[in-house]
């Protein structure tokens, strides 16, 4: 079943990759008490996640901050050694917290996985965006398969 608009984030384990490796961090206490943008998309380095959505955060970072935000995350089923040498590449620095979902424990758990098993990459996250305010989803902007029309920064900020 996919996560709505009024539900709670599931507690489950993510990872960011610190300056000792993979570290490990509760959803549940990430989000709790903040107001986060979070989106996702399937890959790191893949085309449209690193040329368009990503670096959309990015550049948006102060408006987020403008607006309330407390945190601006980015989640993708890769592991947390991917997805910090994406967030160095893309110089993703304090704006854009990178999460790793590596078994996709996250994604699974609110519905948003997608099989590009046929494509070589396995079950991935589905591309969205949602804000989430104290550990509750306020808003979410789910992506028909290949597009990138509703998840951007432009789009999300304008929900706040």
């Amino acid at each position: 079943m996919t996560i709505t608009v009024g539900d709670s984030i599931p507690d489950v384990t993510l990872y960011t990759y610190g300056a000792n490796g993979p570290e490990a961090v509760k959803s549940g206490e990430l989000f709790q008490g903040k107001k986060v943008a979070l989106f996702a998309l399937p890959g790191a380095f893949t085309p449209t996640c690193s040329a368009k959505h990503l670096p959309g955060y990015i550049e948006k970072a102060d408006e987020f901050k403008g607006k309330g935000f407390d945190l601006i995350a980015c989640l993708s089923v890769n592991d947390a050694f991917v997805m910090g040498a994406w967030g160095k590449q893309q110089n993703t620095g304090e704006k854009v917290m990178m999460l790793a979902d590596g078994s996709g424990d996250f994604t699974k758990a609110i519905g948003m996985e997608f099989d590009l098993s046929a494509r070589g990459l396995g079950v991935r996250s589905q591309r969205y965006s949602m804000i989430i305010d104290n550990g509750v989803v306020k808003s979410i902007n789910l992506e028909k398969p290949g597009a990138f029309e509703i998840s951007d920064a432009g789009t999300l900020l304008g929900q706040a």
